[in-house]
């Protein structure tokens, strides 16, 4: 099992915390470029995707996951790209415990959304040294992409329907939920009244933001650039909770001791890969790596080494849903 504690778990967040917009950090800690080129846009592929009413107008039954392109192992303009430039350029985040974050004994990049970029690049025939990571705020993983920054964002990053006007995402390779974490000691219970007049922290652009600033009308937002940054904020006294899908909430409180999930998930929501809206073709690539990395076992392995402890009970990731 790889999952250690942090030693001084607030010192470590503070360290960590606000980190840098588009921080570039190479697979082995040198400096990368960024995607280069500009592959030519598949116009009424994403005219279809965008105005197709039983993606995203409601016509999906709920808790059900969005369909992406179906698997495909072909070398289309986006992939070549990536070939042709020899790298592979990877948006991550680095402060989320078991999912990207910086090793504090060895210092490198670890975590179950490490271990998927890392399979990625293998299948597209890449070396690690040639695995360009780039750690990005929440609310920059679609600007980074829009403007070809990164190649792909591997950030437990939800699938949702006013992210897909502006993105493309795989098909989902995991299920979350949004869920309030709050010191032990704290009155708060859960989503409910509790919460009213209460400083409540997430990430800028990110659907626990839009959440709170829906649902509770009563508490007073705290924004942050990184989620990380919000367990920091209550460790200092600067909000009374976070709200954040239950994955990355899951962490934090494997972090800190003093931290605990109150109440249940509110929501049901999926994390994909994300890529630029005109590499349909990545993204069928990517698909065949998430099937094959389920097929073959690697998804368990990952699982097992990342989120068992602290989120039993998971038996594989979402079935796939694929466009017709």
């Amino acid at each position: 099992m790889r999952l250690r504690g942090w030693g001084g778990v607030a010192a470590m967040a503070a360290a960590t915390a606000l980190t840098a917009a588009l921080l570039p950090l190479a697979a082995g800690d040198g400096a990368g470029g960024a995607a280069s080129g500009s592959a030519p846009a598949h116009g009424s592929q994403v005219l279809d995707r965008q105005s197709s009413d039983d993606e995203c107008a409601g016509g999906r039954p709920p808790g059900e996951p969005q369909r992406s392109w179906r698997p495909s192992g072909a070398s289309g303009p986006a992939v070549q790209r990536i070939l042709d430039n020899e790298q592979l350029v990877v948006g991550i985040d680095q402060n989320s415990y078991q999912w990207g974050y910086r090793d504090p004994e060895s210092g490198e990049l670890r975590g179950f959304d490490i271990d998927l970029a890392k399979a990625i690049a293998a299948d597209l025939g890449l070396d690690e040294s040639d695995l360009v990571f780039r750690a990005i705020p929440t609310s920059q993983r679609v600007p980074a992409l829009q403007d070809r920054k990164v190649d792909m964002v591997v950030r437990t990053m939800t699938i949702n329907c006013d992210r897909l006007k502006d993105v493309e995402f795989s098909t989902a390779y995991f299920e979350a939920g949004q869920q309030v974490l709050a010191p032990k000691h704290s009155d708060i219970k859960g989503f409910d009244d509790s919460l009213n007049g209460k400083r409540v922290c997430a990430a800028e652009g990110s659907t626990a933001e839009d959440f709170i600033k829906e649902k509770l009308t009563d508490a007073t937002v705290v924004p942050v650039a990184n989620q990380l940054d919000c367990l920091v904020r209550v460790q200092l006294g600067q909000a009374d909770a976070v709200i954040t899908d239950n994955a990355l909430a899951a962490g934090q409180a494997a972090q800190d001791p003093s931290m605990e999930l109150k109440g249940v998930p509110l929501t049901e929501e999926y994390y994909g890969v994300a890529m630029n809206k005109n590499d349909r073709d990545l993204v069928a690539r990517v698909n065949k790596v998430l099937a094959d990395y389920d097929k073959s076992g690697k998804w368990d392995r990952a699982y097992e080494d990342w989120l068992k402890d602290v989120m039993p009970g998971i038996t594989g990731p979402p079935r796939p849903e694929y466009l017709d």
